[in-house]
């Protein structure tokens, strides 16, 4: 036998939630084969079998939390086989929410045959206690997961409003509906009910949804920059029209040569690497009593997932070509959106760049990313009109901001890398003299 361990997740992290099992206990699984997805404060993360046999036993359900070395299951060498047959793995203890949700005896319904129980039907743990909330009969949900197993999705597809009406306190149901949750579950349901907060007084409709490891820790991560740093955001606006004229000339047989589009954020990390050999206090980390200065640029790019905002590193931006940062920006991105960035390309960054501009925000404040004591907000480009040379022109205007730690960082000292990184901007030639 073999036990699933909960593989080491990357430095400082130290505790995962079982984001869902990719294979159902009974399930025969090959080595190397992925088992059980994590979801950790970073990223997801599989966890692959280490030996080949049968999952015997699953340890942690779905929306569990364990911690690095921790046992999530155990597979052994029997056969996967049929509906209680010998050899078949042995069935864990069910949770006190999946006691209660899933009857012992058999459960008929309209649509099923009266043989239909629930030591038929697999059932996540979270299926299970959505199930509850619901009042919805888990054996008569329609499985998509690993040999027929209920999942989440598959409980909410069958959440529907409530629709009361004159034959309701009869007890009466239409042919189809779901039967009712035995006592058990119903009483169940019911002590949930009286222990959550009250909802809307006129009865209006609610959702409680619980929050992602990853939202919680972004949330607490936010609140623990603004009360440890003393964070302050200095703003400027910066011409973008040489900058747009050269994408104009530039963009068709850029694209042609490097195979990739020629975007802004190239051009900001030129300019903020360019602001940081000069201003080397903005790219540095508070250790206590010592300011640590980082010889090298390591740029955090803020990305927007489903899930929440994440920072992937490109890693030695100032020794980058214009294509060489597109391409490795666009690849994150890729990455981050598809769940499949790793704890090393997310750790590590000396400066962080974010653009609200391409959600259409016009100014904002970013939060410090730490330990980094600096962060670039780009914003929308807006025409507007402006005084160039005495004369009243519309240009294609951003406003850029800056916020730093106070407690390394004096104003005078933001205020010229952001003035810096704004004459790279409105005069690219002078990025190829920063390289």
């Amino acid at each position: 036998m073999a036990e699933i361990l909960v593989p080491h997740l990357g430095e400082s992290v130290v505790e995962a939630t079982v984001a869902r099992w990719l294979k159902g206990q009974g399930d025969q699984v090959q080595a190397g084969e992925a088992i059980v997805e994590l979801e950790t404060e970073k990223v997801n993360v599989e966890v692959a079998a280490e030996a080949g046999g049968v999952l015997e036993q699953v340890l942690h359900g779905e929306g569990d939390t364990v911690k690095v070395g921790e046992a999530l299951g155990v597979i052994g060498g029997g056969e996967s086989g049929g509906s209680n047959g010998a050899g078949q793995a042995p069935a864990p203890a069910p949770t006190a929410a999946v006691a209660m949700a899933i009857p012992a005896e058999p459960v008929p319904t309209p649509a099923a045959s009266a043989h239909t129980s629930a030591e038929d039907v697999s059932v996540s743990p979270v299926a299970a206690r959505l199930a509850v909330e619901h009042g919805i009969d888990p054996t008569s949900v329609h499985g998509s997961g690993p040999g027929g197993r209920v999942m989440k999705e598959d409980v909410l597809s069958r959440v529907q409003p409530p629709a009361p009406g004159p034959g309701a306190a009869s007890g009466a149901r239409s042919a189809g509906e779901a039967p009712a949750l035995p006592a058990a579950a119903s009483a169940l349901q019911a002590a949930s009910r009286a222990s959550a907060p009250a909802g809307d007084p006129l009865g209006r409709p609610e959702e409680r949804v619980r929050l992602t490891r990853r939202r919680l820790t972004i949330a607490r991560r936010l609140v623990e920059a603004q009360h440890t740093a003393a964070m302050l955001t200095t703003f400027n606006e910066v011409d973008m029209t040489a900058v747009m004229e050269i994408r104009k000339r530039r963009r068709d047989s850029f694209k042609e040569r490097h195979g990739i589009g020629l975007g802004f954020m190239s051009f900001f990390a030129r300019a903020c690497v360019g602001a940081l050999k000069v201003f080397p206090a903005v790219n540095a980390e508070l250790q206590g009593d010592d300011l640590v200065l980082k010889r090298y640029y390591d740029l955090g790019i803020a990305v927007s997932t489903d899930e929440g905002l994440v920072v992937p590193v490109v890693r030695d931006a100032d020794r980058l070509t214009f294509a060489e940062i597109e391409k490795r920006i666009g690849e994150l991105a890729t990455r981050a959106r598809e769940r499949k960035l790793t704890i090393d390309e997310l750790t590590g960054g000396t400066f962080t760049i974010t653009n609200g501009g391409v959600f259409g925000s016009l100014l904002s404040t970013p939060i410090l990313n730490p330990p980094q004591v600096g962060i670039l907000g780009m914003h929308k480009i807006q025409e507007r009109p402006v005084a160039v040379n005495g004369q009243v022109v519309i240009r294609p205007m951003m406003y850029l901001a800056l916020s730093y730690d106070h407690r390394v960082i004096d104003g005078r000292e933001a205020v010229t890398f952001l003035v810096r990184v704004k004459e790279l901007i409105e005069d690219p030639e002078a990025l190829l003299l920063e390289g």
